[in-house]
């Protein structure tokens, strides 16, 4: 009964994720689209170099306090409360601590990272970390509760921002205050908007006992965020400390937009398969049956997405950023593929660690990722910007391995049943990869460019049905779409 209702919640949270992380990817390419016309590739990578410095103080002001929340199970919402205060007043002084001393070193760091004379640029933008702290701890209780309805609402008001905000001040200031006043506007709707949704009010109770026990838990995903923060930032601190701002841009802003295609299925999908993995944690036979399915569905868009952005990546790089991006394509192409294989086989294996509250097997993961990892991007970074390119992104294969063998030998998961799993997808790509080839040859114009897509798309899907195991859900699927729309006529004619 109670598999039956997480995954009745699953399927209705899911539901709202989908929709707000589509309408988020459909306007965000459209905003970045018109931004890339606009601003220069230097002023992306001022900005990249910004939110690199945010995203690692963040990690401290959220101490990891947000995957508590969601993971943990407590005995009723006064307790969930006094810890979410707990957890607020933490992040909020922490907050405070870490601005300031990005204040007083800004200089520093500015050099550091590769921005020598930027340091107000940087001291400014990190006001976020206050407003990021009221926010943290609001949106861990509504993924807690699977009310990703009001995350929905709360998403809308932020993107709607850049349009209000972010590109009319492209014209009255630098590109980069531009991009940064807009993001800091985006924070403080957020903050406000959750605050006052929220069923959990900010109180003054707080208690040592209360962080200690939540440190036990959080001690170890916040060390564990460290190292997942290395191994996605790695690569902008190399470029911003070998190569300049021009690349630093192209290579952000081309990774960033396969980042926000790819997000469309899995960041829509992920914050919900933790919330209904963490409360099957002990229940293994449904657990298993919980990821199984999560991977399998989320393969049959990630597989042929990553390929076909790959293999028309000149395309994807032309309508998304314009001619002057043209050396985007290759990143563009080869972060799509490699992004698509890891997504599938590795990240969600990150969800099981943690929904199973063992943050230092996942911690252990990224520490056996990071060891080869940082070598290759400082070695290949010496033999010029394209070889680090390619060297960086195919590194990611090195990460699934090492989520292999862990499930396998430490959390006992029967890896050998993931080939299996997604092995129909797998294939339908793998013939659509070879028709898309094919097709290309013929014609080259934008026309048949865009038909020729279609012609694949259809192709995969026709293989996809070839497979039983994957026609039994495509029916189920469109067996559920058709009693929906059996029901909602019946309810107007009826009207």
């Amino acid at each position: 009964m109670k598999e039956e209702n997480i995954k009745s919640k699953f399927i209705n949270a899911t539901k709202w994720s989908t929709i707000t992380e589509i309408a988020a990817k459909l306007v965000s390419p459209i905003i970045n689209m018109i931004l890339a016309r606009i601003i220069s590739p230097e002023a992306f990578g001022v900005v990249a170099t910004v939110t690199m410095i945010m995203s690692f103080a963040d990690m401290f002001t959220d101490a990891g306090f947000q995957k508590y929340l969601v993971q943990h199970e407590f005995n009723d919402e006064d307790e969930k409360f006094k810890n979410a205060n707990v957890a607020f007043w933490t992040n909020f002084v922490i907050s405070i601590f870490l601005w300031a001393i990005i204040i007083v070193f800004r200089e520093q760091i500015a050099v550091m990272v590769g921005n020598p004379g930027l340091g107000n640029v940087i001291a400014i933008a990190c006001v976020q970390l206050l407003l990021t702290s009221f926010s943290s701890i609001q949106m861990a209780l509504y993924r807690r509760d699977f009310d990703f309805k009001t995350l929905f609402s709360v998403r809308m008001v932020s993107v709607c921002i850049p349009f209000i905000v972010t590109i009319p001040l492209t014209f009255l200031v630098e590109g980069y205050w531009a991009l940064i006043i807009g993001s800091i506007i985006i924070q403080l709707s957020n903050a406000v908007i959750l605050t006052m949704k929220s069923k959990w009010k900010i109180g003054l109770f707080y208690k040592i006992d209360l962080l200690k026990e939540m440190l036990s838990f959080s001690i170890w995903s916040l060390i564990e965020s460290i190292s997942i923060w290395l191994s996605c930032w790695i690569d902008i601190l190399v470029i911003g400390n070998i190569f300049n701002q021009y690349y630093l841009g192209i290579y952000k802003t081309a990774s960033s937009m396969v980042g926000i295609v790819m997000s469309l299925i899995f960041a829509s999908v992920v914050p919900v398969f933790f919330s209904a993995l963490s409360r099957l944690q002990h229940d293994n036979e449904n657990f298993n049956k919980m990821y199984f399915n999560t991977q399998r569905n989320m393969s049959i868009l990630i597989f042929p997405l990553g390929v076909g952005i790959y293999l028309y990546s000149d395309l994807a790089t032309s309508i998304m950023l314009g001619s002057k991006w043209n050396e985007a394509s290759a990143i563009i192409g080869v972060c799509a593929l490699t992004n698509a294989i890891k997504i599938i086989l590795g990240d969600l294996c990150s969800e099981v660690y943690r929904a199973k509250g063992k943050p230092k097997i996942s911690f252990l993961a990224q520490i056996l990722h990071l060891v080869v990892l940082i070598p290759v991007c400082i070695i290949s970074s010496k033999y010029g910007f394209w070889l680090f390119v390619y060297a960086r992104s195919w590194i990611r294969m090195e990460f699934v391995l090492v989520h292999f063998i862990i499930m396998k030998f430490i959390i006992k998961f029967p890896i050998e049943r993931v080939f299996k799993n997604v092995m129909p997808t797998a294939v339908s790509t793998f013939a659509m990869g070879i028709l898309i080839c094919l097709l290309k040859q013929i014609n080259n114009n934008l026309l048949w460019s865009f038909t020729s897509i279609i012609i694949c798309s259809l192709f995969y899907f026709g293989v996809l049905y070839l497979f039983p195991s994957m026609r039994k859900e495509m029916n189920g699927i469109l067996e559920k779409f058709k009693v929906k729309f059996t029901k909602e006529k019946y309810v107007e004619a009826n009207d």
